[in-house]
């Protein structure tokens, strides 16, 4: 095993195989209607990572996913909730989960996408069990800036119109915060260095700084 191997697994074995299996069905899955380039986003990667984390019981890897994805998480359970409601008033959908209501999308392939819900509290309870490791805010701000880069110079931008209407466009929202447009406010190429700054300090960095405050209250 890793550095980090224990002499007593702190990771429920009926966990480690549920969460492989979810990924067994999951991953072929999302291959098949929105192609590879959908594991270039945050939240895909992070899932791999989770994977990685489970079976390893490394606390470096489980604080790389928390670090990264919690907080956008977050607003992805609020955008949710808004949709649902939007759907009780006969609304039309607009926003990061609209597709999460797009009828031309089986329910099965949306009901995967609700792992955006469950992961956050899995890697709290990761965290709480292997402990926080500081060395995640650098890891995953640098693999996330290299995600970005990835989205910006080699998949297609926000409004691009592809072959099929399930590839996905402007991943990691490096274009903007709107699919169906490039942003208007900046030059491209500015917006994307902005974008990449206030990931760290709007997301990455509070959320540390929360993991760190956590991992130690549990440990007291």
């Amino acid at each position: 095993m890793t550095s980090e191997a224990r002499s007593e697994s702190v990771i429920p074995i009926w966990l480690k195989i549920a969460y492989t299996a979810f990924l067994a069905v999951m991953i072929p899955t999302y291959l098949k209607n929105y192609g590879p380039t959908n594991f270039v986003y945050f939240c895909d990667v992070a899932l791999l990572i989770t994977l990685y984390a489970v079976w390893a019981e490394s606390k470096m890897a489980a604080s790389m996913a928390a670090v990264g994805i919690l907080l956008p998480q977050l607003f992805w359970c609020l955008d949710f909730g808004w949709q649902l409601f939007q759907t009780m008033r006969g609304a039309e959908h607009s926003g990061m989960t609209a597709y999460m209501f797009d009828e031309h999308k089986s329910l099965f392939l949306r009901g995967l996408s609700l792992f955006h819900g469950w992961l956050p509290f899995l890697l709290l309870f990761l965290v709480s069990r292997l402990g926080y490791d500081a060395r995640a805010l650098k890891a995953w701000t640098v693999l996330a800036w290299v995600l970005c880069l990835v989205a910006f110079f080699f998949l297609p931008p926000a409004g691009a119109q592809v072959a099929d209407p399930n590839l996905p466009v402007n991943v990691n929202y490096v274009f903007g915060l709107d699919d169906a447009q490039p942003q208007q406010m900046m030059p491209q190429g500015l917006y994307l260095i902005v974008w990449m700054a206030l990931l760290y300090v709007l997301a990455y960095l509070p959320t540390h700084v929360l993991l760190k405050r956590f991992a130690t209250r549990r440990n007291a």
